[in-house]
């Protein structure tokens, strides 16, 4: 009789541990990651993450790489940088088929911003919007 709740327990920990991530989980995986590319200077990869990259011209894209790479230099003056990137939340509205992950800025003057980032699925892929 004393082993029915650690039996029942070792079950609900073994159906937990089989359960797929959620959309929210992937979708906020992939958004950090792109962020932990911007974060390290690696502007093309976390262009990569970009929805609508395919439809850019080469001339947009290396714009948009340009106005990357002088934000990071205005956070680096402002705040010392950013020395974290993590997840705080995420939230799919289903009518939109778009999952906003907020992401929490950590600055190297010890302050912290949050910040949406709109998620869609791609052939499988979470791009940001």
């Amino acid at each position: 009789m004393r082993r029915l709740p650690f039996l029942f327990l070792s079950l609900l920990l073994i159906g937990a541990c089989s359960s797929a991530p959620t959309p929210e989980e992937l979708a906020s995986l992939a958004a950090e990651g792109y962020y932990r590319h911007l974060l390290n200077g690696e502007y093309e990869k976390f262009m990569a993450g970009k929805d609508c990259l395919d439809a850019m011209s080469e001339d947009y894209r290396e714009q948009m790489q340009a106005a990357f790479k002088q934000y990071m230099a205005e956070l680096q003056k402002v705040h010392r940088g950013v020395l974290d990137v993590r997840v705080s939340n995420a939230k799919t509205d289903s009518s939109l088929h778009l999952t906003n992950v907020f992401l929490v800025l950590c600055f190297g003057d010890s302050t912290n911003e949050e910040i949406a980032v709109p998620m869609i699925e791609r052939k499988g892929r979470w791009k940001m919007r």
